[in-house]
């Protein structure tokens, strides 16, 4: 019986070359000649072997994953669902798989302030993604401090910046929007949203700068959640407590297309009596009725930013943060 190959050793011996040129037939490996590569593979086909990926890790340093981490960690929190965030993490689930490297995803909701530097420690990852900053502003910082390969989707600050961030201009975000309704002759102009995040506070700095203006007075503000229950009445008794409104700029699309719902219900038209305009632009906001006028963020563009800045940082480099450009897309709810 002929003995069973366990090792690279086995596997040279049989096919007659050396166990370095085994190691890069079975990685695919560009300079091997493919029949090399052919009688390598047949062999460890025929004997069932199977590389132990996680010792050739330890040897290489290196894991090829990537850590995605949404924290969840305060009253505005999207739900992982949320178009946003699929669209997020498609467009780096694919950047990751031209690089050859898995995504490792998960949702936090931060019981310490451990939780970020727990997994930048635990050898899993060879860099980290943190999707929006929650409320773990310290957190984030913090972390950064020891652990270099990391980027941050959300708010940048760039006169006090301490970690890699990847966004839009969010302030000026909220001014387009509510600058596009009061130019239109609106005068009672709401802001749907919470401001209990740093991407949702510069929104409405933005919305309050466009007031100041103008010299108009703000609106009212509706506290609704990023991650409110679409089916629930919150947002509908928050637009009826407001018969004056003639305009809603939201915090998102999805809250966007909330509050043309909740106007309906309450009897008003969308946009011939209050026009809507949300932000982001996720792929739902064309096919609203009527779609959605909102802020585009292009989330694919991102996506690549935040991974070309994340390999020159696994790679050693020191990268700055980086704000993309963002665009009011005029569609029919304004």
């Amino acid at each position: 019986m002929t003995k069973r190959a366990n090792t690279l050793a086995d596997i040279a011996a049989i096919a007659g070359v050396t166990s370095a040129t085994v190691s890069r037939a079975l990685a695919g490996h560009g300079r091997i000649s493919e029949d090399t590569r052919r009688r390598v593979l047949d062999i460890a086909n025929t004997h069932g072997f199977q590389v132990n990926q996680t010792a050739r890790n330890l040897r290489l340093g290196r894991t090829h994953s990537i850590g995605v981490v949404v924290p969840l960690g305060h009253e505005s929190a999207q739900r992982v669902s949320d178009p946003f965030y699929t669209a997020m993490i498609g467009y780096l689930m694919d950047g990751l798989a031209r690089r050859r490297h898995a995504m490792l995803l998960s949702a936090v909701t931060p019981d310490d302030e451990q939780w970020l530097s727990s997994l930048a420690r635990s050898g899993r990852v060879d860099g980290i993604i943190v999707l929006c900053q929650s409320d773990q502003e310290s957190v984030l910082r913090e972390a950064a401090r020891s652990y270099k390969p990391m980027v941050v989707w959300g708010q940048s600050d760039t006169e006090t910046e301490r970690y890699c961030c990847v966004g839009t201009d969010n302030r000026l975000g909220g001014r387009l929007a509510t600058e596009h309704l009061l130019n239109a002759g609106r005068h009672v102009v709401a802001f749907a949203g919470m401001t209990d995040i740093p991407e949702l506070a510069a929104r409405y700095a933005g919305y309050l700068d466009a007031h100041q203006a103008a010299g108009v007075l703000p609106g009212p503000r509706l506290p609704i959640p990023l991650a409110f229950d679409p089916t629930s009445s919150a947002l509908r008794e928050e637009v009826a407590k407001h018969p004056t409104i003639d305009g809603v700029v939201a915090a998102s699309d999805m809250i966007a297309m909330g509050a043309i719902r909740a106007l309906a219900e309450c009897g008003r038209n969308v946009p011939d009596d209050v026009p809507v305009i949300g932000y982001d632009d996720v792929s739902l906001a064309a096919h609203a009725l009527p779609p959605l006028t909102t802020i585009r963020q292009d989330l694919a563009t991102a996506a690549e930013l935040m991974l070309d800045l994340l390999f020159l940082r696994i790679g050693g480099e020191e990268t700055a943060s980086v704000r993309i450009p963002l665009e009011l897309v005029r569609r029919q709810s304004a």
